[in-house]
C-alpha cells in the first residue's frame, strides 16, 4: 500500500501568489507521513487536479488523500473540488481517494489574526476590528467567519470584531468602509485571506481613499506557523480517517 497526498491550492494569475502557495505546501511536506505528496491547483495554474492525481498514481499511490488548502467550506469545497475528484475516481477506479476539510474555524486562525492585530495596532478596548472574508452565498462561511471573530473577540480586550466580506455576502467591505470613514475610534481590517493578490490591492486602495488616521489595515493571514498547524491537522485527518469519503457528502 502507498499512500499519497494530492494538496489542492486555490491558484492565481499573480505569480507571487502560486510561490507562497508551494513554498508553504513544501514546508508542511517535511512534516507528513505519506509515501508520495503532490501538488496541484482547483484553477489559473497547472498541474490541475487530474494532472496531481494521475502523478500520484503513476507513482504507484494506492490511496489518495485529496486536501484543500481552503481557509472555509464553501462552493470550491462543496462542489468544485469533488467534481474534480469524480473525474479522477472514473479514470481510477482501483484507487482509494479520501477528501479532507479545508481549515474551517480552529484556534489557531484566530491566534493567527490576533498576532496580524497587535503587529498593526494597540491590542485594547479602544480598537475594533473588521475581518474581511472574500465572500460566498453559502450561509456556512457567513457561520465560520463569525464563529471565528466571536472566538478573536473572548480572547481579547477588543471592543468588538466584526465581519464583512468582498463579494456575495453581507455586510459588504465596501458599505462597512464607508459606515466607518469618519470614525474617530481605531478600527484594524484584517484580509482573512491566505494570499496576496488583487484583491489586497482593492482594499488598500479603498482604505487609502478615507484618509482617516483611525483606520488601518493590517497584513493578510499569508502562511504563519499556526496556519501551518492547522492544516496539517487537516493533512492528518485525511490520511488517517476511516469511513466515508468526504467528498460523497457534497456531491
Amino acid at each position: 500500500m502507498k499512500r499519497a497526498v494530492l494538496y489542492v491550492c486555490h491558484g492565481s494569475r499573480v505569480v507571487k501568489a502560486r510561490e507562497e502557495a508551494i513554498a508553504f505546501i513544501k514546508r508542511c511536506q517535511d512534516k507528513v507521513d505519506a509515501d508520495i505528496q503532490e501538488i496541484s491547483f482547483l484553477e489559473l495554474a497547472s498541474p490541475s487536479i487530474q494532472e496531481g492525481f494521475g502523478t500520484c498514481v503513476e507513482k504507484g499511490a494506492t490511496h489518495v488523500s485529496v486536501v484543500p488548502l481552503l481557509l472555509l467550506t464553501a462552493v470550491h469545497a462543496k462542489k468544485d473540488i469533488p467534481v474534480e475528484i469524480s473525474k479522477c475516481r472514473d479514470a481510477y477506479p482501483h484507487i482509494k481517494v479520501n477528501y479532507g476539510r479545508p481549515i474551517g474555524v480552529h484556534d489557531n486562525m484566530a491566534e493567527s489574526v490576533i498576532k496580524k492585530i497587535e503587529e498593526a495596532v494597540p491590542m485594547n478596548s479602544s480598537t475594533a476590528a473588521v475581518l474581511i472574508g472574500r465572500g460566498s452565498t453559502d450561509p456556512d462561511v457567513l457561520r465560520d467567519l463569525d464563529a471565528i471573530a466571536d472566538l478573536i473577540y473572548r480572547r481579547t480586550q477588543l471592543s468588538e470584531v466584526k465581519t464583512c466580506y468582498l463579494t456575495g455576502a453581507s455586510p459588504s467591505f465596501t458599505e462597512t468602509l464607508e459606515y466607518l470613514t469618519h470614525t474617530e475610534k481605531n478600527v484594524i481590517f484584517i484580509p482573512y485571506l491566505l494570499f496576496t493578490g488583487l484583491l489586497m490591492k482593492g482594499i488598500k486602495k479603498e482604505i487609502r481613499r478615507t484618509k482617516n488616521d483611525h483606520i488601518f489595515l493590517g497584513n493578510y493571514l499569508g502562511y504563519d506557523p499556526l496556519v501551518e498547524v492547522a492544516f496539517l491537522e487537516r493533512v492528518n485527518e485525511s490520511l488517517w480517517t476511516k469511513g466515508d469519503l468526504y467528498a460523497a457528502n457534497h456531491d
